[in-house]
C-alpha cells in the first residue's frame, strides 16, 4: 500500500506564468509549497513554506477547491494529496531551501516541461476551470 503525503501548495500566476519549482537532485516542476508540521494549520504551513524555499512572503486567496491527489513525483510508492490556494507572493522569489529552480511558465510551455503527476493531472485543469489559466495549459 502507498503511503500518503499531504502537502499544500501556492498556485502563483503573474502575467499569464504560473511559477513552478524543482527540487534539488529531481527533475519534476511542481507548485511551491510543503509538509504541513505536526499540528500546523495549513495557511500557516503554506505562509512557512514560501519564506523557507522563496524567501519572500504570501498573499493567498480563496482555497481551490477539489480533490488533488497523485503519485508523488520524487517519492516511491507515495501519493500526494494537496491543498492549493491561488495567491500573490510579497516580495521577489529566489531559490532557497531544497529548491534548486523556478521557473515562470507559460500555458504553451506546460507540455515541454517535466511536470509533476500531480501538474498533468487535476491540477493545471482546476487552474483552467477557476479561470486563472487559459485551455492551452491541459492541451
Amino acid at each position: 500500500m502507498a503511503g500518503l503525503i499531504r502537502v499544500v501548495c501556492a498556485a502563483v500566476i503573474r502575467d499569464g506564468r504560473l511559477l513552478l519549482v524543482r527540487k534539488r537532485g529531481t527533475t519534476a516542476f511542481m507548485l511551491p509549497g510543503g509538509k504541513p508540521e505536526p499540528a500546523e494549520a495549513p495557511l500557516a504551513a503554506l505562509h512557512r513554506e514560501i519564506r523557507e524555499e522563496l524567501g519572500c512572503g504570501l498573499m493567498a486567496g480563496p482555497e481551490l477547491p477539489g480533490t488533488f491527489r497523485d503519485v508523488a513525483a520524487n517519492e516511491p510508492d507515495h501519493i500526494v494529496q494537496a491543498r492549493i490556494w491561488p495567491a500573490r507572493l510579497d516580495g521577489a522569489p529566489v531559490a532557497a531551501a531544497e529548491i534548486a529552480e523556478l521557473r515562470w511558465a507559460h500555458a504553451n510551455e506546460m507540455a515541454a516541461l517535466p511536470l509533476a503527476p500531480l501538474m498533468h493531472g487535476s491540477v493545471l485543469a482546476a487552474l483552467v476551470q477557476a479561470g486563472l489559466m487559459p485551455q492551452a495549459a491541459v492541451a
